[in-house]
């Protein structure tokens, strides 16, 4: 049901998500005394962009939020009544609002509702002046200033980590299983009424009915359980729906671990609904969310985070199935059996938490209970995901807690005459491989012999192919995976005389290779292999390993530069997005 304005008090009526209802007006008392608008004409007007704001239009969906709106309304009209202004939306001036809202005598977020109100209201009725409504979308004047604090947004630690990962694991691994066997139970029941009570028909009649305790089953067909003695349930209704319909504790355990799995932050997790959960092929998930900081964002979930969402898909249905029809899209819709409200659509809040915590013996590593920051789980992912690009990883190469100065004086600092020769030999050539990198690509656009002669004779001439060679060299019989090689024993990256062990993508800024229309295909998988190592790789670790062949493969495919449009689109058409399509080791594949 949509807020209305209420004239007389004036003030709001507005019913909520979770069913309640409320009514404030703009006028209170409070602690012995009374706090009133001197403007009511603009507290009217402010009004009716607060009723938009609320739910269902809005996000305001708590009496709390609803009462700073309401106090918002009193600042800007009764200081707008101390500079002298008594008027409605429609004379408001920029000054006016300028001179009010320069004082700073309510702070940055009373500032900041004033606008909401007064932009919303003039999306509805057009009241405010074009200059005035420019001013209303414009910066504040006032800036709220984040206070500091320095533990909370420290990472937990590994050991803290660990245990709560397998205690959220734990205890959805536990809570599915039961559903699983419950489900399967039920198949084989069958109405308690004409078969008796036993479990199985229990279950039978939990997922024929829903939850015994919820509506609306007042209105049974006659003869359903009306039957027993004082109407009594020979099962415990709460654990045994609990087992079928996701009580507050596996929905927060699910919630965490997704998390912990994905690294979203927790108020973009909240409010997810199943039309944010958007499949990419058969195993992956785009998850769209909001981050309050800054807009709407989505993230490709990884293979661990896709399994536990499908999971909990599953684990849900069935609450899905009797939930409200306006609820059954919310993606943590759970079933309350003792609460007022029997279904709800938000997160366990933080008492549920500290319940959970101490029900599964979670402790810091100083022998405390665990807190558990939610904001926390994002930090922490971050710090796990960086520390991964080097600690077990088979392609790490530098611990990061050496020093370019500790690495040199250990491992350049050479003794003898011919330590310091061999590594005047390795600077030489690492400096020579620089400038063959920095060398523009050597592209064909054309498979035509004489074409390549006419466009790159100095080119041709560094690479000393003779004709039958350079016949080879365009047909094809010298390709390997990404381009033409012009010498495959030249020893460039590896022995001298044998065939060249480089990985695919290091062709990309060979100096003996060279790209034509037929390698397009290819390029097109490198470098849809290199976003998804982007995707699952910390950003400073994917520069280091693939950010110049990923530069290079960007300026060979970019549109108009050596090949048109429609070759590439032509091109890209066959590429499956996969790692089968590229010779990769184990330790290459994407997860």
């Amino acid at each position: 049901m949509p807020a209305t304005v209420i004239e007389d008090p004036l003030g709001i009526a507005a019913v909520f998500s979770n069913g309640t209802s409320v009514f404030l007006t703009v006028n209170v008392r409070a602690g012995g005394k009374t706090y009133r608008t001197r403007n009511p004409v603009l507290a009217r007007d402010m009004l009716s962009g607060l009723a938009d704001l609320v739910h269902p239009h809005g996000d305001v969906d708590a009496t709390r939020t609803l009462n700073e709106y309401t106090s918002a309304i009193r600042a800007l009209t009764n200081g707008l009544a101390d500079l002298g202004f008594t008027g409605g939306a429609d004379e408001l001036t920029r000054a006016h609002l300028a001179e009010h809202w320069l004082r700073g005598e309510h702070g940055a977020a009373v500032e900041s509702l004033s606008r909401r109100m007064l932009a919303r209201m003039d999306d509805l009725s057009g009241l405010l002046k074009p200059d005035v409504r420019e001013m209303v979308d414009g910066r504040q004047f006032q800036v709220s200033r984040r206070r500091r604090t320095k533990s909370s947004l420290v990472p937990y630690t590994e050991g803290e980590w660990a245990r709560l990962t397998e205690a959220c694991e734990q205890a959805v691994k536990h809570s599915y299983s039961a559903f699983r066997s419950a489900r399967s139970a039920a198949e084989g029941g069958e109405d308690p009424l004409t078969g008796g009570w036993s479990e199985a028909n229990v279950y039978w009649a939990y997922t024929r009915w829903g939850p015994l305790e919820a509506k609306p089953y007042a209105d049974w067909s006659p003869g359903h359980f009306s039957g027993l003695p004082e109407g009594q349930f020979p099962y415990r209704k709460v654990a045994v729906s609990a087992r079928l319909f996701p009580d507050a504790s596996t929905v927060l355990a699910y919630r965490l671990l997704l998390g912990v799995y994905s690294g979203i932050v927790p108020d973009g997790l909240d409010d997810l609904g199943l039309g944010d959960v958007d499949w990419a092929g058969e195993s992956t998930i785009l998850l769209s969310y909001i981050k309050r900081r800054t807009a709407e964002e989505s993230r490709t979930l990884t293979r661990r985070a896709t399994r536990l969402l499908e999971q909990w898909l599953d684990h849900s249905s069935l609450t899905r199935k009797f939930a409200p029809t306006n609820m059954r899209d919310a993606l943590w819709v759970r079933y309350v059996p003792r609460g007022r409200v029997t279904w709800v659509t938000t997160v366990p809040h933080e008492e549920k938490m500290t319940r959970w915590i101490a029900a599964h013996g979670l402790l810091a590593d100083g022998g405390k209970p665990l807190r558990v920051h939610l904001h926390r789980i994002r930090t922490t992912y971050d710090s796990m995901r960086d520390r991964r690009a080097w600690a077990g990883s088979r392609r790490a190469t530098l611990d990061p807690n050496r020093s370019p100065q500790v690495v040199a004086d250990h491992y350049l600092g050479a003794g003898t005459p011919e330590q310091r020769a061999l590594v005047d030999d390795i600077i030489a050539e690492a400096q020579h491989d620089m400038l063959r990198k920095a060398g523009p690509p050597m592209v064909l656009t054309t498979e035509d012999t004489a074409a390549l002669v006419r466009e790159y004779p100095e080119r041709l001439a560094g690479l000393a192919l003779d004709d039958t060679a350079l016949a080879e060299f365009v047909n094809g019989e010298r390709d390997v995976f990404s381009a033409a090689c012009g010498d495959h024993l030249s020893g460039l990256h590896g022995p001298r005389g044998k065939p060249c062990p480089a990985r695919p993508w290091v062709c990309l800024l060979c100096p003996l290779a060279l790209f034509t229309p037929r390698h397009l295909p290819n390029l097109m998988r490198l470098r849809a292999f290199f976003a998804r190592q982007w995707d699952q790789m910390p950003s400073g670790e994917f520069m280091r390993n693939f950010g110049p062949y990923d530069q290079r493969v960007a300026e060979i495919l970019t549109p108009g530069v050596y090949f048109p449009s429609p070759m590439l689109l032509e091109a890209a058409a066959p590429v499956a997005d996969t790692d089968d399509e590229l010779p990769l080791r184990p330790e290459e594949t994407t997860r």
